[in-house]
């Protein structure tokens, strides 16, 4: 005859299997529905314009206030150096299509930042300079620009904006290495 923990214990296991089985049978809908949207669209779904409205661009800040101080600090040496590169990156003569591109997506990521008073503040910034992108310099002068003004609010030294693409290399000299014509090796500022 088993011992009692035995017993037990295959007991247990049974349990666990029975409400697993239980559990899932319950969700059987919500995961096919999640399935259907894992799954790759129609071509026709895919040429679809992706419409952006002004209310998605514009609104609050959505993340809650991060406490931690020392991830605060992490997170935004992350971001801005996120930041700096993409503007490096950007073309010295985007198309129109580009130049909203890169507008949507600093708005966006404004209202999506982790640090909720980060992003609220940030928002505050980009209604009184609005993001510039008409150009790499452009967008990288308005980018340290506006890194300065996050650095007063914070009480940091400030950056010399002339010296920006000294340190967040577009990295340009690779694709240049490979016999493309990409743009040039730094960020030039105006």
């Amino acid at each position: 005859m088993p011992s009692a923990s035995r017993r037990f214990a295959v007991l247990l296991i049974f349990a666990g299997v029975a409400l697993t089985i239980l559990y899932f049978s319950g969700y059987s809908d919500t995961i096919d529905s999640v399935g259907a949207q894992l799954r790759p669209a129609s071509k026709e779904a895919t040429q679809q314009p992706i419409v952006v409205e002004d209310s998605i661009l514009h609104g609050h800040a959505i993340a809650p206030k991060l406490g931690n101080e020392t991830a605060k600090a992490e997170l935004g040496r992350a971001a801005w150096k996120l930041f700096h590169t993409t503007f490096a990156r950007f073309p010295d003569k985007p198309t129109k299509d580009e130049s909203r591109a890169l507008k949507s997506y600093i708005h966006l990521f404004q209202r999506l930042y982790p640090c909720g008073e980060c992003a609220t503040h940030f928002g505050e910034l980009l209604q009184k300079y609005p993001p510039q992108v008409s150009s790499r310099s452009s967008a990288a002068a308005w980018g340290c620009h506006v890194h300065n003004k996050v650095n007063e609010r914070l009480k940091k030294e400030l950056f010399d904006c002339s010296n920006i693409g000294d340190f967040y290399d577009c990295g340009c000299a690779e694709d240049e290495k490979e016999g493309g014509t990409k743009a040039q090796g730094k960020a030039e500022t105006s």
